[in-house]
């Protein structure tokens, strides 16, 4: 016998386990079988009623939706794969661990945004709610329409403002003074028929023989100065 053999037959062995606590873990073992087959047969159960409703809630076709109760992941699991299998649409809300639950909708009637914003807010959605929402999306269509009617009475009035020269008076004022400004901006102001010069001032006033008279005048002269030219050319 060598040292190895000498050292391991001085240790002491573990004590061989009782019949009373073979028993005991035993009867753990099957308790926990019996757990895990219950708990098989409870989501089988479950998964049962869940395609009973949905296919009563596809055949039906008059109701918005199908609400569940809150309930735990493994059991919205199963919802969501019935109402696949069933094609339809599958929406969870609320908070993971406290009251998350799934509703079920037709395929081609899925939930509105005012419905899909009060459920993640973690409201009640029903037909008074429905209703007051539609109530406020009315007031704010008004209100925008309000607010937007006002934006272009502003645009409107603030271009009255720059053709009447008011605008330009108070743009630069503060750079060429505010006499210089009041005149730039009485110059500038807009004739309504013709731009920027005063209508009388487009008007010939002349008759026809006071304007013959003048067109020959201007011929005489131009004439005598091509004489001129031509004398001075030459000497």
């Amino acid at each position: 016998m060598d040292l190895l053999d000498s050292i391991l037959n001085s240790m002491q062995k573990p004590p061989a386990a009782s019949e009373a606590q073979k028993n005991a873990l035993k009867r753990q073992k099957e308790a926990m079988e019996r757990k895990k087959k219950e708990e098989i047969h409870m989501l089988n159960k479950f998964r049962k009623r869940v395609e009973e409703k949905i296919s009563n809630f596809v055949r039906d076709g008059t109701k918005p939706y199908l609400q569940f109760e809150p309930m735990e992941h493994a059991y919205r699991s199963i919802i969501r794969d019935v109402g696949e299998a069933a094609g339809v649409q599958i929406y969870s809300f609320g908070q993971e661990g406290i009251d998350r639950y799934s509703v079920v909708y037709a395929k081609d009637r899925g939930p509105s945004e005012d419905e899909l914003t009060v459920r993640r807010a973690g409201g009640i959605w029903n037909e008074d709610k429905a209703a007051e929402m539609a109530l406020r999306n009315i007031e704010m269509q008004k209100q925008a329409a309000l607010e937007n009617e006002e934006e272009k009475n502003r645009k409107r009035k603030h271009g009255k403002e720059e053709l009447s020269g008011t605008f330009y008076k108070q743009k630069y004022a503060h750079l060429i003074g505010e006499e210089a400004a009041l005149g730039a901006a009485q110059k500038t102001n807009v004739n309504k028929s013709y731009g920027e010069v005063p209508s009388e001032n487009k008007k010939d006033q002349r008759s026809i023989e006071q304007t013959m008279a003048d067109i020959r005048a201007k011929k005489m002269r131009k004439a005598e100065v091509d004489k001129d030219i031509e004398n001075n050319s030459e000497t």
